[in-house]
């Protein structure tokens, strides 16, 4: 008789088990937007509300009291096109972080590969970023913007680059929380953090000029994947209707940084998933 090789149960081949299990994962991503609106008036209309309150708030208060907008061409669309990204960010992240809790009875009932909820959260935040993205589009059309092939290859890599952040960092703080419920509050700190961490709110050129006499802090800062992605999507946007000037008040090595990015996002899914695949074991316990 042929011997089959065992497994441990419960285990399986982590992010690659999502790729088979795609209907499972259009069947969570719907139960998670049904959940979410469930006797609300307005619905996927608060994919709107939301970043339109934000924008007016920052715009008043960035642009219009404290006069950090006088010195950026078209500040309206450089603030949106950095809100957006910011928003899918933090969306996909906190919701990443805590999607195992709010489904630890389905876990606890069945078993299907616990990367799928994670995943589903980035997917609702792509549901919830679309619309965002529309109203960008919009809004620099508006004012003269032009789509070019590489303002169009700028916002795909801005894009990948914080799904596959928030995906990991949501993978290795969603693992921690079913064990230790303060990682969320923690993630609410650096969620808090991360949007004056980037040039939303302000430009690159005052962080040039505010660390000026200390380099390798520049550095730091550019080599942030949220910061890399708020840049290309300025590039994408903000740059063809800005024109030289806005150029200017870029980084010089846009490519280099944007590849580093890349090397950091996947260095983090990696050891997200890394401490996913070895925590996952005692999620039905624990939760």
């Amino acid at each position: 008789m042929a011997q089959t090789e065992l497994s441990v149960p419960g285990r399986g081949r982590g992010l690659l088990d999502v790729l088979s299990q795609r209907y499972l994962l259009k069947l969570l991503v719907r139960k998670e937007l049904r959940v979410r609106y469930r006797g609300s008036v307005l619905g996927m209309a608060w994919s709107y509300v939301k970043p339109a309150t934000q924008f007016i708030v920052f715009y008043f208060a960035m642009g219009v009291f404290l006069k950090v907008g006088s010195d950026i061409d078209y500040f309206a669309v450089y603030l949106f096109s950095g809100i957006v990204v910011i928003n899918f960010f933090s969306e996909a992240f906190g919701n990443a972080t805590r999607t195992l809790i709010w489904n630890a009875q389905l876990i606890k009932k069945i078993y299907l590969p616990r990367e799928l909820f994670p995943v589903s959260a980035i997917y609702v935040s792509v549901v919830h970023f679309l619309p965002q993205l529309v109203v960008l589009l919009i809004g620099a059309l508006v004012v003269g913007w032009r789509p070019t092939l590489l303002g169009v290859l700028a916002a795909l890599l801005g894009f990948l680059l914080t799904a596959i952040l928030g995906l990991g960092l949501g993978m290795l703080f969603g693992s921690v929380n079913v064990y230790f419920r303060d990682a969320e509050n923690f993630v609410d700190l650096l969620l808090l953090v991360a949007t004056w961490a980037s040039p939303v709110l302000y430009s690159f050129a005052m962080v040039k000029d505010a660390f000026k006499n200390h380099e390798w802090l520049i550095t730091v800062y550019e080599l942030n994947p949220i910061t890399v992605a708020v840049q290309l999507f300025h590039y994408a946007f903000w740059v063809p209707v800005g024109g030289p000037r806005a150029m200017e008040q870029m980084p010089d090595s846009m490519a280099q940084t944007t590849a580093i990015g890349f090397v950091v996002a996947l260095v983090v899914l990696a050891l997200g998933q890394t401490v996913f695949r070895r925590l996952e074991g005692r999620f039905a316990q624990e939760l």
